[in-house]
């Protein structure tokens, strides 16, 4: 995998499926600014869990906030000297929105977006880490975060296929698609070099990664 042509790279996925670990071993690897969403700062997201509806469009201001604020230093900064990884892709940033807000939030929603949306460098590499809903609800569990244990799995199978039917479309950037269930790319440096190798060999646009359980 050659650093110098990756200068921006964006890790995604569903809740519990390791995007933010991966950002940080891809940022420690490349040497490059590491750039994550921060939700615990968000105070309404524990909220959010207990009380969707109530709670859904405040949560959701949020972060549209943070990120945009996050995109436009990106967009101001010199990615040539500093390449950067991030945990979040903005222009996804609707999908949650969709999902969990009423018609008319979504649309007032919308127009916000509309507003602050900055212009961002288009991202070098698009990794979309795919998990099975078992496999997430039991991750989420492990990591005992306290406000994440009221997530259904109702909830996380309308979350994974809103991402699936994202990036079944998306084609703004090359895109490496990963089953990441049979990988620990956190504790196995083996299957890290598998994934930076697969990098190295993309050709297309758009790739998968897989491995037989």
């Amino acid at each position: 995998m050659a650093p110098e042509k990756y200068r921006f790279i964006v890790i995604e996925g569903a809740i519990g499926v390791g995007k933010t670990t991966l950002a940080k071993r891809f940022a420690a690897h490349l040497h490059s600014r590491l750039l994550l969403e921060d939700a615990a700062a968000n105070p309404f997201l524990a909220k959010f869990y207990h009380d969707p509806e109530r709670y859904a469009l405040p949560t959701q201001l949020f972060f549209l906030f943070q990120r945009a604020e996050q995109m436009r230093e990106l967009a101001q900064s010199d990615l040539f000297h500093h390449a950067t990884v991030t945990d979040f892709l903005l222009d996804k940033d609707p999908l949650f929105a969709r999902l969990n807000l009423s018609d008319d939030e979504f649309k007032l929603y919308r127009e916000m977006y509309r507003h602050l949306q900055p212009q961002t460098p288009k991202p070098d590499l698009v990794i979309y880490l795919q998990a099975s809903e078992n496999a997430l609800m039991e991750r989420i569990v492990q990591r005992r975060i306290d406000y994440e244990q009221t997530i259904t799995q109702s909830y996380l199978s309308r979350l994974t296929d809103s991402y699936s039917q994202y990036f079944h479309h998306y084609d703004a950037s090359p895109l490496l698609i990963v089953n990441s269930e049979n990988f620990n790319f956190t504790e196995q440096t083996k299957d890290f070099e598998l994934l930076l190798e697969k990098i190295a060999g993309m050709r297309g646009g758009r790739e998968f990664f897989n491995r037989a359980g």
